[in-house]
């Protein structure tokens, strides 16, 4: 008899739930996948918190999208919220998140605040290797696809400098957020947060008069945003 194995799949793409459904019954350690599926945080939120125990569902597994249509009545806006919330609700499953960004701070960041047992850029993967990262994962291991590994190693080499402030400054001016709006964000002062921005562009090789836009421009050329 096969052992069943319990996955929580989060995805705004029906297709893409079906696609991990189909390429995950093929896997050669023996488990039976019984899914459940969820399209939004909404949905996925009242999955994770549930606690009937008549109905409640012990997930062994929970694949996560990180974009997704938020909750925005609970403030759960992506799939790292959801990952957050799972830690607290369901401590023993193992969580893969699946984004098809490619930012390095974004990655990072997902790695420094999740720590989750997966990690896959949906560019990177096939259904071959998809399945090599399911092995590893089931087999204690946390797995990496190729973009992630390269990203957290240019990172790493650069967190003297993009330390998690900075990484901050960087990704709200690369949303339109202007410098005087800075410290609603942060816990920063206008002029702490100056004399940071003097940090990155000297990193950047910025010269003295570089805007906002030169940061980003360079923080973009560099895939950081």
């Amino acid at each position: 008899m096969q052992k069943k194995l319990k996955i929580l799949m989060v995805d705004d793409h029906p297709s893409m739930i079906e696609g991990y459904k189909i390429i995950l019954s093929y896997n050669d350690l023996g488990l039976e996948i019984e899914t459940t599926s969820a399209y939004n945080c909404e949905s996925a939120y009242k999955i994770i918190t549930n606690e009937n125990e008549s109905s409640k569902v012990y997930f062994d597994l929970i694949f996560l999208d990180f974009s997704l249509p938020p909750y925005e009545q609970m403030n759960i806006t992506s799939g790292q919220d959801l990952a957050l919330l799972i830690k607290n609700y369901l401590p023993d499953a193992k969580i893969v998140m699946l984004t098809s960004h490619t930012e390095a701070i974004l990655l990072y960041d997902l790695i420094r605040k999740v720590d989750p047992n997966g990690l896959l850029v949906k560019s990177d993967f096939s259904a071959e290797e998809l399945l090599f990262a399911f092995n590893k994962i089931m087999g204690g291991e946390t797995y990496h696809s190729i973009t992630v590994n390269q990203n957290l190693k240019e990172i790493l080499s650069k967190s003297s400098v993009l330390d998690q402030q900075n990484r901050q400054i960087i990704s709200l001016l690369a949303q339109g957020i202007k410098t005087k709006n800075l410290p609603n964000h942060l816990n920063l002062s206008l002029s702490a947060i100056e004399k940071r921005k003097v940090q990155i562009r000297d990193y950047f090789c910025i010269k003295n008069g570089g805007n906002d836009e030169d940061i980003i421009r360079e923080a973009k050329t560099l895939g950081l945003v």
